[in-house]
């Protein structure tokens, strides 16, 4: 039986952007999306994949969730007090690392907005229960692709 400590997963800061370190978060993107993105279809996936790598490698702050045995979980793209990513592995979800994560961008880093798509409510609720409010929406998202999206503020 694990300990407590045990069950609790690290988290650091990446600094580095080895192509070994984005090529597992990009599997554990897709993993992410493949599960939490039913609105998506695989051409759209894959698309959407090429992006990841460039984001990965743009956020000024790249937060990892690890298990004990050092396998990223998840993981958190900050820029400013923006949440710009926050996935995590599909067999990960429910245990609560969002909400570490989310956390910690919170506390340590002012984060205090971030989006949405509007066609998965269940990230919508998410962000909401931590306190999080839409504040306004879009057609299109971000890349001009057909999926609304939800501009989300901290209430503090």
């Amino acid at each position: 039986m694990r300990t407590e400590e045990e069950k609790t997963p690290i988290s650091r800061l990446e600094t580095e952007r080895s192509a070994a370190t984005v090529e597992r978060l990009v599997a554990l993107w897709e993993r992410s999306v493949r599960a939490s993105h039913s609105f998506l279809t695989d051409a759209e996936v894959e698309r959407i994949k090429g992006f990841i790598p460039d984001a990965l490698r743009s956020f000024p702050t790249l937060l990892v969730a690890e298990d004990e045995r050092g396998v990223s979980t998840a993981f958190a793209g900050v820029d400013g007090r923006r949440l710009e990513a926050l996935f995590v592995d599909a067999d990960e979800r429910g245990k609560g690392l969002g909400t570490l994560l989310l956390r910690r961008c919170v506390e340590e880093f002012d984060v205090d907005e971030t989006t949405s798509n509007e066609q998965n409510p269940a990230a919508t609720r998410f962000y909401e229960r931590f306190g999080f409010e839409v504040e306004r929406r879009t057609e299109r998202d971000e890349q001009g692709g057909p999926y609304p999206l939800l501009y989300l503020r901290l209430r503090r």
